[in-house]
């Protein structure tokens, strides 16, 4: 897999993770690793209210935006929603 990101300070909360290259819209960034998680926590993603995983990789330093340029599938896939210049922020909706 290409490595597409790096973790940085974020200017929207503690560390993020930013764009290395440009990447297009359509692309998968990353794969989640992780783990089951039945209470929340730090870096708990949840895919419905009943079953989490904690995210152990890099993804885990995705922040939330209200108008995000990434999103997590139920193949638990991060897809670029538009393009993504380098040195950006990645970004996902937690609410939707």
């Amino acid at each position: 897999m290409k490595k597409w990101v790096y973790v940085d300070d974020s200017p929207i909360h503690g560390k993020g993770l930013f764009a290395r290259c440009d990447i297009p819209k359509g692309t998968v960034i990353g794969k989640v690793d992780g783990v089951a998680a039945k209470r929340n926590g730090p870096y708990v993603l949840w895919l419905d209210e009943g079953q989490g995983i904690r995210v152990r990789c890099d993804l885990r330093f995705i922040n939330h935006s209200d108008r995000p340029n990434a999103a997590y599938y139920d193949t638990l896939e991060v897809i670029a929603l538009r393009d993504i210049s380098c040195g950006e922020e990645i970004t996902h909706n937690y609410e939707q």
